[in-house]
């Protein structure tokens, strides 16, 4: 009987001892660094109610993402995003706890979309949300947690724009723009698609004169001194989080009115963080403040968030060269003929019950195939257990760097590995 391989779907990957070593030290870091701000971890469902991210997007998300009906009829979607279950597990559990509510998590999401570069139908996201007053420090100080987190990885060329939804929602509102209407002028502007844009600003009436100013704030990037084009709250808001980012050491950033972002519950700042090496899919990061709780049935609140793209943001530090660390075992032990084997094991049992990375011959191999071995899996010593030594109550311990062996009494082994 012939049963053909099955391959993994489309969209997905494995990943191999290398990869994941290289994906586990990354995670690692943006978790402490979440840490160090004072953000604590959450998780939540990987699959949730359909009208979770209906209710929010509208029903032509159902096109996007994985949505079923499940065994007993509901109507089931495998998460999209984290944001929307964040905020539906704080209407549902936390809405009590003490503000600032600091949360991060990590998971992964799934997008039915065309498979490309960078991009996956399960893909991994990391990302922070703060429950706060709407002030200015709030939002700085979810942006200086991205900035850190791209800083403490180690990603040397990133840009961070920051901006404010309110600049181009009051000049539509101020044009006579149907609030129904302004969210699909503003996506086209997000896709920098500018003469769908035009055309849909043409069909609600507005003039030319007003069109092209809207144009031209979107195209407005540059340093804090840009901030003079426009006035009024937004501006306010943004030169007060641009002043605690400099009394944070943040200054590598960039005012860009231009920054959207396609989702329409955004209400005021929104940043995006871009990495030139990834070419045209640069965006690694992407957030601002938001209201979503009273759409899922909670008290209006002020949340500022982030998601960074994980699999870009490893894929732009491997294009500048990042390499994960180099697997090692501390300690490889290789007994030397099957009478020596019960007690190679009990020296491998010894040695990890002391929390010693240990491993140990199971295929009966040769002296020089085990050395061989040893080698490849970068062990930084051997501990060879043959009949001889054991007689005398030892054991032969071979510096793997050195390229030294010396005998070491059996009872003193633990002593003399467990600090190597």
């Amino acid at each position: 009987l012939v049963h053909t391989m099955i391959q993994r779907p489309r969209g997905t990957r494995d990943f191999g001892p290398e990869e994941m070593e290289k994906r586990r030290c990354l995670e690692a870091i943006m978790r402490r660094e979440a840490a160090v701000f004072g953000f604590r971890e959450i998780a939540t469902p990987i699959f949730e109610y359909t009208e979770l991210f209906t209710i929010r997007s509208g029903p032509n998300i159902i096109e996007e993402i994985y949505a079923f009906q499940d065994k007993g009829g509901r109507e089931i979607a495998l998460r999209p995003e984290l944001t929307a279950p964040a905020m539906r597990f704080y209407v549902n559990e936390l809405s009590n706890s003490a503000k600032p509510l600091k949360m991060f998590y990590f998971g992964q999401c799934f997008r039915y979309e065309r498979p490309q570069s960078g991009r996956f139908r399960e893909f991994f996201q990391f990302g922070a949300e703060l429950i706060s007053n709407p002030g200015p420090e709030s939002d700085a100080e979810v942006i200086a947690l991205a900035a850190s987190i791209m800083r403490r990885i180690g990603l040397k060329n990133y840009n961070i724009r920051v901006g404010h939804i309110g600049v181009l929602r009051n000049m539509l509102a101020e044009a006579g723009v149907d609030s129904e209407v302004a969210p699909l002028i503003l996506q086209k502007l997000d896709k920098k698609e500018y003469d769908e844009a035009r055309q849909r600003m043409r069909d609600a009436d507005m003039e030319e004169e007003q069109i092209e100013r809207v144009v031209d704030i979107t195209n407005t990037v540059g340093p804090i001194d840009v901030l003079d084009k426009i006035e009024g709250d937004a501006r306010d808001h943004l030169l007060g989080i641009f002043k605690i980012l400099e009394a944070y050491g943040v200054t590598d950033i960039e005012v860009d009115l231009g920054v959207v972002r396609g989702l329409d519950y955004y209400t005021g700042m929104v940043f995006e963080i871009d990495a030139p090496v990834l070419g045209a899919e640069k965006q690694i990061c992407g957030g601002g403040s938001y209201s979503l709780t009273e759409m899922f049935g909670g008290e209006k609140t002020f949340s500022t968030g982030f998601g960074i793209g994980f699999d870009r943001t490893l894929l732009a530090l491997e294009k500048e060269g990042f390499e994960g660390p180099a697997h090692s075992m501390d300690v490889y032990v290789l007994p030397v003929g099957d009478a020596c084997r019960q007690e190679a094991h009990r020296i491998a049992a010894e040695l990890r019950l002391a929390g010693v990375r240990t491993d140990i011959d199971l295929m009966g191999r040769s002296l020089a195939k085990s050395m061989k071995y040893a080698n490849a899996i970068n062990a930084q010593r051997v501990v060879i257990v043959g009949e001889k030594e054991l007689a005398q109550g030892a054991v032969t311990v071979r510096d793997m760097n050195a390229g030294e062996q010396r005998l070491v009494k059996r009872e003193e082994l633990l002593a003399k590995l467990g600090h190597c």
